[in-house]
Formats: C-alpha cells, sequence, structure tokens
C-alpha cells in the first residue's frame, strides 16, 4: 500500500496547481483505502509478483475519488471524512473539473498497463457507477422505492467498484475464468456488506467517528433500507411519517425518525443483512488457496459488517 500510495502522489500531479491541490485534498483525507487493497490482496492472493497491481490500484483510487468529488456537488454535502468536502473548500466547479480530471488520468494509467480486459473491466464499472448515481437521484424523495431497485443503485454506486478490484488482481494473474468470477463476486457481496453498514450508520453512528453529519441521507430524501423496513413494518402513523420524512427530505424529523427505525428493528435487520453478504463474500473465496492474503481478505469481510466507523 505505500507502493500504492508513492503511484497515487506521483500521478495526482498536474501543471495546472489547483488540479493537484483539490486531487491531494480529497485523496489525502484519511479514506480507508479499501478499493485499492483490494487489487492488491487479489493479484497476491493469486500469486501475482508484477507491479501493475500497485498501478491499477491507484487507478480504482482515482475512479472512487472522482465520485466522491462529483457526490458531494450533486448531494451539497459540506463534510465528508470528518473535515469540510472539496466543494465547500474549494467550490463546486474546481470539484467537478477535478473530478473530471481524475477520471481521464485513471484511464490514461490503465492504458499502459495494454491489456484490454483490464481496460474493458474498468470502463464498464465507471459507466455502471454512473448509472447508479442518476438511479439514485431519480430515487430520492420516492418513497415507494423498494429492496430490490435500493440494493440495484448499492450494487452499480458501490457494489461495482469492488468487484472491479478483485477482478483486476485475477486478470494480472492470468487466473481461470472460474476463479476470477468468484473473487468478483467476493467484492459484489463485500461491497453490499459495507455500503448497508453505511447505511445504518446514518441512524446510529457517530458523527466525528464516522466523519459526516448524521441524517445526511434523510436530509437528502434517499430511501435506504433501514426507512424501507421501518415503512414496511411500523404502524400505520410510523409509516406516514417515515413516508413524508423521505418525500420532503425533512431533517427536522430525524429524531423521530431514528425512533422509529429503531423500535421496528430496521437498524438490527439491516446489519443482519450486512452480515449475510460479509458470509458469503468470505464462501466465495473458497477457490484461493491458504495465505495471509486470503486471510486478510476475510478480515475485511468481517470488518465491513462490524465495523462503526
Amino acid at each position: 500500500m505505500e507502493a500504492v500510495d508513492r503511484v497515487i502522489r506521483t500521478r495526482l500531479h498536474s501543471d495546472v496547481a489547483l488540479v493537484s491541490q483539490v486531487g491531494e485534498y480529497i485523496v489525502n483525507g484519511g479514506g480507508k483505502r479499501l478499493r485499492p487493497a483490494l487489487v492488491v490482496l487479489s493479484a497476491r492472493a493469486f500469486g501475482y509478483s508484477g507491479t501493475y497491481h500497485h498501478d491499477l490500484a491507484a487507478v480504482v483510487e482515482f475512479i472512487h475519488t472522482a465520485t466522491l468529488l462529483h457526490d458531494d456537488v450533486v448531494d451539497d454535502s459540506d463534510l465528508r471524512r470528518g473535515r469540510a468536502t472539496a466543494s465547500a473548500l474549494f467550490g463546486n466547479s474546481a470539484s467537478v473539473l477535478v473530478g473530471d480530471f481524475l477520471y481521464s488520468r485513471a484511464f490514461q494509467m490503465m492504458v499502459q498497463v495494454g491489456d484490454m480486459r483490464v481496460m474493458q473491466t474498468l470502463a464498464d464499472a465507471t459507466n455502471i457507477i454512473a448509472e447508479g448515481e442518476v438511479l439514485q437521484l431519480l430515487n430520492c424523495h420516492d418513497a415507494d422505492v423498494d429492496a430490490e431497485n435500493y440494493l440495484r443503485v448499492i450494487y452499480c454506486k458501490t457494489a461495482k467498484l469492488f468487484e472491479a478490484a478483485m477482478r483486476l488482481g485475477a486478470i494480472l494473474s492470468k487466473a481461470d475464468p472460474a476463479s476470477e468470477q468468484a473473487v468478483a463476486q467476493y467484492g459484489v457481496h463485500l461491497g453490499t456488506a459495507f455500503q448497508l453498514v453505511d447505511d445504518v450508520l446514518d441512524y446510529s453512528g457517530d458523527a466525528q467517528e464516522i466523519g459526516k453529519n448524521l441524517g445526511d441521507d434523510l436530509a437528502e430524501g434517499k430511501p435506504t433500507l433501514p426507512l424501507i423496513y421501518a415503512m414496511q413494518h411500523g404502524n400505520a402513523a410510523q409509516a406516514a411519517l417515515v413516508r413524508s420524512a423521505i418525500e420532503q427530505g425533512d431533517i427536522t424529523l430525524f429524531d423521530e425518525v431514528l425512533q422509529i427505525v429503531q423500535q421496528t428493528g430496521a437498524l438490527d435487520y439491516t446489519r443482519q443483512q450486512a452480515q449475510r453478504e460479509a458470509d458469503a463474500a468470505c464462501a466465495a473465496l473458497e477457490v484461493l488457496p491458504e495465505t495471509r492474503f486470503k486471510t486478510s481478505l476475510m478480515e475485511l469481510a468481517a470488518f465491513a459488517a462490524a465495523r462503526t466507523f
């Protein structure tokens, strides 16, 4: 990961000072680096011994960072990872344009690897992520979104890049198709578990620990699984209040909504679903030989479901 960070810092450079400044601000913002770690762990779990996994790990981090820059503009967020968002600090225009720079730099780097499967995987992932962003936008303030549509957004917006990261390690290692698909499924389940817990933490986390304001999802009118479950299992009055909060994006109802999601068991249910996804992720790793890299992937799955930040 130190080698990956060196690649990130080198390739962040631009002769346009603001590009480097905004890029470094968000890349160095204390993220977990899970996605690039998956590229490294996947490649090493298959016995890869080259260096392209460092470059592709940096590519994945650049793509993720670009989506964060654009997300914070779309969501009008002012806090991420416990710090002011780039859009709050540098303005929306700079955030969008630097996000574009990071996307294009990522594609420059993946071309240098010279593998069409690598380029196809990352091109498909960025396209599906963009679709996920639009799907989420369409779902905002729609209290009729069901769990299936919610999970579709999670797959596109979050799990797809986890899937791509794992697949890249397998491609570099020239793994057989069945093994490649198995670790790709690990990525899907891990990414889903990760996002489910994110949605729990928006109603139960510590703002300083999770690095964002509690209730942000509600303020944006996002119908996440805790709210969907609460509407399905609460009484008529509870369901009506949650519905109104989603449709209006009414953060003043946060305390009442929080009480409802707790009383209906919605947070426990969502945590349980995250654990199921983590278990499925671990099961997918049976194709891998027993190494410390496989152990790390197993531990990441456990972390994703149990984390409090």
